[in-house]
């Protein structure tokens, strides 16, 4: 290794890390990353790369380290098919022999299976390092162990009497992702998305909340016969303009996003005289009023009135649950009990969690405000640490009541799951999990170690981007993800899979590979980094299972037709979006031609609402918003559109779902009417795949796009609100329409 030139140890360095060599864009070009890009990239993970020795040496620790280990960290096994361990350990010569290995193995409910093997073990290979040889052997795993999590422990003792203690996590998972019965037959399902936070109602506080999710849900299912409820990510957000609104990139994946609370519902309220005065102030309901009356939500002014009332709401809950016991407090209610559960369940995650939204709000009131945590006092930075800690200790209070509104909102949103399955829902809550979360976030200041914070994840150039993108999450080391058990990847599953029937992975690719870029370069300058997408798919399985629900991944883009395929194999659904499923000519697909393991839609949150397509709004507001180069750029757009509205006008007839009667050129250069906007969602709902979802936007013929990609704050991105209120929509003829349509399409093979 000493006689490797610098280059060729970052090239070494970067095998061993899963850094790419080369990757080809979605024109078929290829790439092949600098050294100076696999060097930084290596720096983010952790690697020391400053120097020659630094590498020399962190090339030979990294080729040393398995056997100097001996069990590997995790082990992911699927049931049913046999499997062996490997156990290392240093011998004393050439001669060694007599050697034994005692195991046990530890399940989820503490029941201990053992065994050894020895005397004479066969070695499976075997190094020579500076130190002296070392052994590796391979034993069989027990047959038939079920499906779960187990912690195997061994000794291995040689005839001296010297021995080497290890221990793997031991993960054995189902062939594939949960797939309910209604799915396995010929029923297809079909259902609506929405943006909670755009929901209107006159009972919300000018943001959509787990009550508006409830009426919502309770109408579809009962009155539209949807299956299946799809919502934007409701992580956490520090609901702040104009980089923290977005669901995309939240402050952290594991908790729900407190807006979202219905603070009217919360038992306290009826025992809270301050917080009933407080509703009922004048200048506090002349807030109200205009925060309904927007038609985009105003998340800073949401967030103060719903902050006043849970103050108020805290204070009643301790007053009334509780009892002073020395320095602490104790549940003296049932309601108490089953927060003092609560908190036992979530343990030390929930804790860190609201320790760091104290410190961020104790940090955010100094002047200059201190936003992110790492422009923090340096002793703040880790939440180990003992400033941290101490920190922990005097803010009690303040820490109880973050943990406090997760509580509540835990509460509420299992009440609205808990009501999908009493109706019948074949499915239910269909949630969203977004790639990453924001560097500034709680996720990125507990999980530093886990966390990449030296680059961030984008992708190369594409018909989108042709610059390439950068959405400046942090990237999840694989390597160190991997030496922890892949606890935090299974911790966010079981986070995330608890309040639904379904689950979207936002750009599923990223369990495969992701593409980094390090931090201050453009995305030209990034590379792949490779993922344990075996193991990952196999936990994925066992939680989906565990879980009972369906694993939705978000394709699209330049996707290997080899990724696909072991996506397909794990029973993970493919993402099928109507705008996009064209084939080499530029025409549409038939709908008989998409895959049946699929979730179909017609639209995204980052596309144009079909209304909005066929109208050309969405064109418009780019070019108001200057997208377009000149104006020769902008007519090339409208001339595009124009053919692919006639190329899908030809295709609903002859898939003979054009509207009868329905002059073609007149329905070309007009407002897409309601009979045209009900063909091109027959189209998609006759494909064969097993779900399909119409966006609320859709439903009641809206033309503005949720999210327009390249904009910041010179577009309401996130912030729009549906024109109308659950209660119109009930009488809304267009929303009548499309639903009698999809429910003939594709009926609800349960029933209420």
């Amino acid at each position: 290794m000493s006689n490797l030139n610098e280059e060729q140890l970052v090239d070494e360095l970067a095998k061993l890390f899963g850094i790419d060599p080369e990757y080809y864009d979605i024109f078929g070009q290829r790439h092949i990353p600098s050294i100076e890009t696999k060097r930084a990239i290596l720096t983010a993970m952790g690697v020391h790369t400053a120097t020659h020795d630094q590498m020399t040496r962190e090339l030979a620790a990294v080729q040393e380290a398995t056997w100097r280990q001996p069990c590997e960290p995790v082990l992911v096994q699927r049931v049913g098919i046999d499997g062996t361990w490997s156990f290392r350990m240093p011998g004393e010569g050439k001669e060694d022999k007599a050697v034994s290995i005692e195991w046990s193995i530890r399940d989820e409910a503490g029941h201990v299976l053992t065994g050894k093997a020895g005397p004479e073990l066969e070695r499976a290979d075997s190094i020579v390092l500076h130190d002296g040889r070392y052994w590796k052997f391979e034993l069989p795993l027990p047959r038939n162990l079920p499906v779960g999590y187990y912690d195997l422990t061994a000794v291995g003792t040689l005839s001296s009497s010297r021995q080497a203690h290890g221990s793997l996590r031991l993960i054995i998972v189902p062939p594939h992702c949960y797939q309910p019965a209604q799915t396995q037959t010929d029923s297809r399902l079909w259902g609506v998305s929405l943006q909670l936070y755009a929901l209107r109602s006159t009972q919300n506080w000018g943001v959509g909340d787990f009550t508006d999710l409830f009426q919502w849900t309770e109408w579809a299912a009962k009155e539209l016969g949807a299956g299946i409820i799809g919502l934007n990510p409701l992580h956490t957000l520090q609901n702040t303009r104009p980089y923290h609104i977005s669901p995309y990139s939240p402050d952290s994946r594991f908790y729900l996003n407190a807006l979202y609370v219905d603070v009217k519902q919360i038992p306290e309220f009826q025992e809270s005289k301050e917080a009933q005065g407080i509703a009922r102030d004048e200048g506090f309901l002349s807030c109200l009023e205009a925060l309904n009356k927007s038609d985009t939500v105003d998340y800073e002014r949401v967030a103060a009135v719903k902050r006043q009332v849970l103050d108020a709401l805290f204070v009643a809950f301790e007053q009334h649950h509780f009892r002073k016991e020395a320095d602490h407090l104790v549940p003296c209610t049932t309601r108490g009990e089953h927060f003092a559960q609560y908190l036992e369940r979530e343990g030390h995650a929930l804790e860190a969690f609201a320790l760091f939204q104290a410190l961020h709000e104790q940090f955010s009131r100094e002047s200059p405000p201190q936003l992110i945590w790492q422009d923090w006092p340096e002793a703040y930075r880790h939440p180990t640490s003992i400033a941290s800690q101490e920190f922990r200790a005097e803010h009690k209070r303040q820490i109880r009541f973050h943990q406090y509104v997760q509580w509540v909102a835990h509460q509420q949103l299992r009440r609205v799951h808990e009501r999908t399955r009493e109706l019948g829902m074949p499915v239910g809550l269909y949630h969203d999990l977004a790639l990453g979360s924001d560097r500034g976030g709680s996720d990125a200041w507990i999980f530093q170690s886990l966390l990449a914070l030296g680059a961030d994840c984008g992708c190369p150039p594409d018909a989108f981007a042709p610059e390439g993108q950068n959405w400046g999450l942090p990237p999840v080391n694989p390597h160190a993800l991997r030496r922890t058990g892949y606890r935090m990847f299974i911790d966010l599953l079981r986070k995330n899979l608890q309040y639904g029937g379904a689950i979207r992975l936002d750009h599923v690719m990223a369990l495969f590979r992701l593409f980094w870029i390090p931090r201050g370069l453009p995305p030209s300058a990034g590379a792949y980094v490779q993922y344990p997408w075996e193991d990952l798919l196999g936990v994925l399985a066992l939680e989906s299972v565990r879980h009972r629900a369906v694993i939705v991944g978000e394709d699209l883009g330049t996707v290997p037709d080899v990724v696909r395929d072991k996506l397909s194999a794990a029973g993970v659904l493919s993402y099928r979006v109507f705008y996009f499923e064209r084939g080499d000519d530029g025409e549409w697909k038939r709908p008989a031609v998409y895959p049946r393991q699929a979730l179909a839609v017609v639209t995204t949150h980052d596309l144009p609402t079909l209304a909005g397509f066929w109208s050309g709004e969405d064109l418009r507001v780019r070019e108001r918003l200057g997208f377009y180069r000149d104006e020769s750029a902008h007519r090339r757009a409208l001339d595009e559109r124009e053919r692919e509205k006639a190329g899908i006008a030809r295709v609903l007839r002859r898939e003979g779902v054009w509207p009868p009667g329905l002059d073609e050129t007149e329905a070309l250069h007009q407002p897409l009417s309601s009979d045209l906007m009900c063909a091109i969602h027959l189209y998609v709902a006759r494909s064969p795949s097993s779900l399909m979802l119409v966006t609320i936007e859709d439903l009641v013929g809206d033309t503005a796009q949720v999210n327009l990609p390249g904009t910041l704050d010179s577009y309401p991105n996130w912030s729009h609100k549906t024109p109308l209120t659950l209660s119109e929509v009930k009488g809304n003829s267009n929303a009548k329409q499309l639903a009698r349509a999809l429910k003939a399409a594709r009926p609800n093979p349960c029933r209420l």
